[in-house]
């Protein structure tokens, strides 16, 4: 029997001669399939208790976002599959792993991030909700999803600055001019441009409620669009919508207004930010919570808090890679903490949790309400089940980015696997 380990050229040839696709994180650089039962070696046991009962546990426990009642406390992070068609269409294999993530245990899953305005595309393959053509698929997804017990919110976005031209054939916009490796890559938003971008958040939001999503997020993060406005890093501008920190989250609450507007005041509503961008003279989680104020008081229901943008280097970004103590996991605790002394609407954690232990004291202590996670879902989309049935093991998952790289780990664990969509 053949023992070597394979390659990476190996493993990349595989994908490719057995026509498989691939699924990734939302900063992924390659589309990658997210992981079911795992083809490849087992990494062997995870570290933690291997049997508890967890029955009454606060991370177990009911919770509420607005209207929204959640059965737990566990969030599945927006995480870009790479699985719509090219069209931004969803497919039947996302449907499918999607709805593998309800049948897992997960309270509640947020989507990867979809583009609200052709211009607003980050990669291809990238579900989209510009169009009303697109809501039958969505509808098919959110169907499934119901089908199989769970609740789905649609996470809406414009890439700004990072958009791809070549897929959307259309030059990128931003809140300024963003030079990188000294080249301008993209121009500066007028004023009317930023208007009829509202206009576009609101209508997929209100295409994402036709379709039967149970809430929707706003995605102002990881330095996209509104993360740009946010960020002095990004944002240069010199009118109503630069300089001081309430001018720089202008555009963000006008999109949050305009989405509340066109939803209506029952329906969910959420917004992932930055606890801090981790770039000089980027936004800082003092900032980022008076933003967080700032939501409150526009309506929204929750925040998720999250960290880093593009432009973020080594672990500041906003995957960092790196197995993590249970010591070292919960990134933004801190940030967090501050958040819930200050601001009265739930929040959502997401970064480095791994283990229930972990993921049970946030929830107990009151570091945060709701427990968001990407990576160990890719890894094993049945892990929040496993946890309630008793199986206490830590994620198996080791932040090596795997998922993101398509690349062997080293460790014994592949967390990709090929599947032909004969769908």
């Amino acid at each position: 029997m053949n023992t070597q380990k394979p390659t990476r050229r190996d493993f990349l040839k595989s994908i490719i001669t057995t026509g498989g696709v691939l699924c990734a994180l939302p900063l992924g650089v390659a589309p990658l399939l997210a992981a079911g039962p795992s083809s490849g070696p087992s990494p062997g046991p995870a570290s933690g208790p291997a049997s508890a009962s967890p029955s009454g546990s606060p991370a177990f426990s009911g919770g509420s976002i607005g209207s929204l009642r959640l059965p737990n406390r566990f969030i599945r992070a927006a995480t870009w599959m790479g699985l719509a068609t090219q069209d931004g269409i969803v497919s039947p294999l996302l449907t499918r792993k999607m709805t593998a993530l309800a049948e897992g245990g997960v309270g509640l899953i947020i989507t990867g991030n979809t583009f609200v305005s052709r211009n607003g595309q980050s990669r291809t393959q990238q579900l989209a909700v510009y169009d009303d053509r697109f809501i039958p698929g969505l509808a098919g997804l959110t169907k499934s999803i119901h089908a199989a017990g769970g609740k789905i919110a649609l996470q809406v976005m414009h890439a700004g600055c990072y958009a791809d031209r070549t897929a959307t054939g259309l030059e990128p916009l931003g809140a300024s001019v963003f030079v990188r490796d000294g080249k301008p890559q993209n121009r500066a938003m007028t004023r009317e441009e930023l208007a009829g971008l509202v206009e576009d958040f609101a209508q997929g939001a209100a295409r994402g409620r036709a379709a039967g999503f149970d809430a929707v997020e706003i995605h102002a993060c990881h330095g996209y669009l509104l993360s740009q406005f946010l960020s002095p890093f990004y944002n240069q501008r010199t009118d109503e919508y630069g300089g001081s920190l309430e001018n720089r989250a202008r555009f963000l609450l006008e999109v949050v207004r305009a989405v509340r507007a066109k939803v209506g005041a029952d329906y969910p509503l959420l917004v992932k930010i930055n606890s801090e961008d981790h770039v000089a003279n980027g936004l800082t989680h003092q900032e980022t919570l008076a933003v967080s104020a700032m939501l409150e008081r526009a309506s929204v229901d929750a925040v998720e808090y999250s960290g880093g943008t593009l432009a973020s280097q080594g672990n500041q970004r906003p995957m960092p890679q790196g197995d993590l103590d249970p010591e070292h996991e919960a990134y933004y605790r801190q940030p967090a903490q501050e958040y819930k002394a200050k601001v009265g609407i739930p929040l959502i954690l997401v970064g480095g949790i791994r283990s229930f232990e972990v993921a049970n004291s946030l929830v107990r202590d009151k570091v945060t309400d709701f427990v968001s996670l990407s990576r160990p879902l890719i890894r094993e989309p049945g892990l929040v089940k496993r946890w309630a049935a008793g199986d206490l093991r830590r994620a198996e998952c080791i932040s090596c980015n795997g998922c993101a790289t398509s690349a062997y780990s080293g460790k014994g664990a592949y967390c990709v696997f090929v599947e032909r969509d004969d769908a």
